[in-house]
Formats: structure tokens, sequence, C-alpha cells
């Protein structure tokens, strides 16, 4: 063995070959493991539930979720840099999905989500204590978070199926829009994308994004309250989120849903910009 190495040494070019081969083996393996696997049993597992030959899934408390808002509107609040604590309480008697660092706000309001999502596991550590005292009507979390934390979750809570397509692998930005998020919530780079798909779900006609800058800035202040949280991909964050929402006003303009964006600022331009204290003031619904 040993006089075979010192042969193949003796050949820098051959030895050099057989290194990189190894290192390709390994990333296959890696490649494999990380993401080849996950996404087959994700697979098996979306048919097994959506052919009902598994009626016991984690998911089933999303068909309750179908169609309870039918025809009404919300407003989905994100939590970029120009979210004000004062537009928050002008939102109290509306129908409201917020997320991630939101509950960070909360010392400065009594206005509370009417629904909450996190997909982020990064975020979800930093917000466990706030989320688990939150009282809403609901609470969404992506499986992910439980799969990488290894958790279980309040009975309440609502988990949902996230696809994270190849996004880990795949250089090229791209998802897709989900009618039913029993069987996929599909990626879209921002849990904002997700929840657009849970709210279609639940049958919201007219939809409002406030706080979604679809920006994150080089002087680092990506959110309306620091938490010591940095997308590491921040610098492409715009590109990839832009090209998602292009997806859900596809999805939206065939399906007869008006999703605006009411955020004050921000570099947002797919969605109809309308203004929030006009649209409090108009009835509803504003398309007519």
């Amino acid at each position: 063995m040993h006089s075979v190495k010192r042969v193949l040494k003796s050949n820098k070019h051959i030895y050099c070959l057989i290194i990189k081969m190894g290192e390709t083996q390994y990333f296959i393996r890696r490649f494999f493991k990380a993401y080849f696997l996950p996404s087959i049993s994700f697979k098996i597992q979306r048919i097994l539930r959506v052919s009902r030959i598994h009626r016991n899934s984690q998911y089933e408390r999303l068909k309750k979720l179908k169609d309870r808002h039918k025809g009404e509107r919300c407003f989905i609040i994100a939590t970029g840099p120009s979210l004000k604590i004062e537009d928050l309480e002008k939102l109290k008697n509306e129908t409201t999905i917020s997320m991630n660092s939101i509950c960070l706000a909360f010392e400065d309001t009594d206005w509370r989500p009417t629904y909450y999502g996190i997909q982020d596991e990064n975020v979800y550590r930093r917000m466990e204590k706030y989320i688990n005292n939150l009282e809403c009507e609901g609470k969404f979390i992506s499986q992910t978070i439980l799969e990488q934390l290894k958790k279980e979750v309040p009975e309440d809570y609502y988990i949902f199926p996230l696809n994270l397509l190849n996004h880990k692998v795949s250089r090229k930005y791209h998802t897709k829009f989900s009618k039913d998020i029993f069987a996929n919530v599909y990626s879209g780079y921002t849990i904002t994308y997700c929840l657009l798909q849970i709210a279609v779900y639940m049958g919201f006609k007219e939809i409002y994004l406030l706080g979604a800058d679809c920006h994150y800035s080089s002087d680092m202040k990506h959110h309306f309250k620091d938490y010591d949280h940095i997308d590491p991909t921040f610098s492409l964050s715009g590109e990839m989120m832009t090209c998602a929402y292009r997806v859900a006003k596809q999805y939206a303009d065939r399906n007869n849903i008006r999703i605006y964006n009411a955020t004050r600022g921000g570099m947002l331009e797919v969605f109809e910009r309308v203004d929030l204290d006009k649209i409090l003031m108009e009835p509803f619904p504003y398309s007519i």
C-alpha cells in the first residue's frame, strides 16, 4: 500500500486527479444527504397525506383554515425599517398577519396580530419566548424549524409544510405559488411570501403589504427594531424576493385576488402602491 502511494505521489498530475475525485465524492455525499434525501422524503409524505393514505399528519389542522376569511381583506405586516408603531395602532380593528421580530413592538403598543408566522430557525431562537407568550388566533411555524431544532410545539400551533424547492443549492431564483397549503407552502426567500400563500388559502381577496421594504441596506438597518440578526444573503435578498413576488402577482391576477403595497417607501414595485391612511378611510372592498 505504501509503495502504491509513493508511485502515485511521484506523478503529481495523477495524484491531484485522485484528490479532486475524493473531494467530488465528498461533495456528492453531502449534497445527497443535505438536499436529495430530504426532498424525496418531503415529496413522499406530501403524496401520502394529499391522497389521504396518511390521515394523521402534523399538518391536518391547516385544512380547517380553508376559506375561513372568504372574500375578506387582511394586512400582512412585515418588519422592514419603514414600519411605524403608529401604523400598527391604526390596524387594531383589521385582520392582520405578521411575523418574526414583530414581537419586539409589543412593548410599545397593545396592538397584536390576528395571526403570526415564522419559518427561520435562527429568528425563532431569538423570538421563542415572545412567541410562546403571544395570544392570537393562530401561529404558523414551518416544519423546518421543528426538524432543525428538534422541538415540539403546542397543539394549537399550525405547522406548515415548507417546500424549499432547491433554493439551498440553486443559484437561479425561482419559486411557485401554492393553492393548497396542506400540500405545500413554497419558499419565496421570505416568510412574507409564505404568509401570502396562507392568506390566499384562507380566502382573503384583498391583501395589503406593510413594512415590506424588499431591500436590505448596506448600513445594516434591516428591520424596524434591531435584534442582532443579519441575513447572510442580504446583498441579494431584494432581487430574490422581487422574483418571488412576481410569481405571487401572476397567481393573484389569474385568480381575481388583489395584492397591494401599502409600505411607506421601500423598493417593492411589483404590486400597485396605495396609501395606508386612505385605505383605512375608504369602505371595503378597495378594488371596486
